[in-house]
């Protein structure tokens, strides 16, 4: 018994020559691929929360005293210390460091730096 016939293209699939053939595709980007002049303002996470232990503190040292302030006097004044020192660190974090809390710079330090450099868009 003879061995079966295959068409043509049915051979030339099984040995692969199909794919010599085929090209890669061709890339037509939509935009040009150059950086904009400006990039979205994002907004900063919020960082961690400060002095709660002394918020915390405060308000219970109210409600046991009837919210009365002269009875709770101390506890106002180590939580306000606590507040200004934690806005002290939080101004010195700021003008310190130019990068955001995770390594990257802000959205407002890049649009300075590409106003500073701007893409060129002509040749001369």
């Amino acid at each position: 018994m003879a061995a079966p016939v295959y068409p043509a293209w049915v051979t030339r699939w099984i040995s692969g020559q199909w794919r010599q053939k085929k090209r890669p595709p061709v890339l037509r980007p939509t935009r040009p691929l150059v950086l904009a002049n400006k990039v979205a303002n994002r907004r900063e996470q919020a960082g961690e929360a400060m002095c709660i232990t002394e918020m915390s503190v405060m308000m219970a040292c109210w409600k046991q005293n009837n919210f009365n302030d002269t009875a709770c006097a101390e506890e106002i004044r180590m939580f306000y210390d606590c507040v200004a020192k934690a806005e002290k660190e939080r101004k010195n974090q700021n003008e310190e460091d130019a990068l955001s809390p995770r390594g990257n710079l802000t959205s407002s330090k890049v649009n300075k730096l590409l106003r500073r450099f701007p893409q060129i868009t002509r040749y001369v």
